[in-house]
């Protein structure tokens, strides 16, 4: 038999990892795009629903974009973007409440419930989550802009997700926050997802895309960045590469790895098991962003992501 096709040996490589990773948190955010589809959310949840049953807890952190866009204009509100960075005025900010706590995130627990898990739905408001404060006006791209109603985040107190983790519970967090005066704000998802995977000290986080990782060329899927570091991350950004949405995302990602966040993951959505197959397999299926990697260059250079027979590639 073709030893790539055994089943057992897919089986003891794939213990490895369920026995490093049990009971080590992961926090995964999910685009609005990837839940607006009932077969993406279906697809999603049932591999949400594998990495649980291993024992491996779970927080899931989600905007809502796509659908927050398409709200905005049926109730004929502005939607203006900076920098990859929504403006939100406070008929984007009602709209959000709307959006995010509505139906994308009554949908998502329907889905992850059938899946089998025990879902609760929270935003970065509930128990003090989460405190933010109102994003002063900055300079983007040689403009000074003031994002509105949206919240910068000071702290979080993961009591909370600790309490319904130990319970048996799978905390699903839509990305509104609150200050003590008992205002309300946008928060970016990548932003909250990285500040939760820092407090709650996970092992992972992970970033779901409708690509399939980080690009080199947008515009070409083969052009997959199988391993990365912070300064090749970096270099993305400046050079352009890494622009609009993608940008947040990134210096989210920077900051997570800064503040102790040991891996994060970019890794398609859409395409069946890919969450699965970056966790449970040497190759992985996505972009794995970590310290001690090189740049982009190097990596492509090196052959990442191409396993020679024996060896190892994109472990943990």
């Amino acid at each position: 038999m073709n030893p790539h096709l055994n089943p057992w040996r897919v089986l003891r490589s794939a213990a490895r990892y369920v026995d490093q990773f049990r009971d080590q948190v992961f926090v995964i955010k999910l685009g609005g795009e990837l839940l607006a589809r009932p077969a993406h959310r279906r697809r999603i949840a049932e591999q949400l629903a594998v990495l649980w049953r291993f024992s491996i807890p779970l927080v899931v952190v989600h905007g809502g974009g796509s659908d927050l866009d398409g709200l905005c204009r049926a109730m004929g509100v502005a939607v203006e973007k900076r920098g990859g960075r929504r403006l939100t005025s406070p008929a984007v900010l009602d709209a959000a409440k709307m959006s995010f706590l509505g139906r994308l995130q009554t949908d998502l627990l329907a889905e992850l419930r059938a899946a089998g898990l025990s879902p609760v739905g929270l935003s970065g408001v509930d128990a003090g989550l989460v405190r933010a404060r109102r994003r002063p006006p900055v300079t983007v791209d040689g403009e000074r802009v003031d994002f509105g109603e949206v919240g910068d985040i000071e702290a979080v107190n993961p009591a909370l997700l600790r309490e319904l983790l130990a319970a048996g519970h799978l905390p699903v967090v839509a990305s509104l926050t609150g200050d003590e005066q008992g205002q309300v704000f946008n928060t970016n998802a990548d932003s909250l997802a990285a500040a939760l995977a820092v407090a709650l000290g996970a092992e992972k986080l992970f970033y779901l895309l409708e690509q399939p990782g980080l690009l080199r060329d947008r515009q070409d899927p083969a052009s997959l960045v199988t391993e990365i570091g912070p300064m090749g991350l970096e270099a993305m950004i400046a050079d352009g590469r890494i622009r609009d949405g993608m940008r947040p995302k990134a210096e989210s990602i920077l900051q997570a790895l800064a503040d102790g966040v040991g891996r994060v993951h970019l890794v398609s959505g859409l395409s069946a098991d890919a969450l699965l197959e970056e966790v449970f397999t040497n190759e992985g299926s996505g972009t794995m962003i970590h310290r001690d990697a090189g740049t982009e260059t190097e990596a492509a250079d090196d052959g990442a992501g191409q396993v020679p027979p024996g060896e190892v590639a994109h472990v943990g």
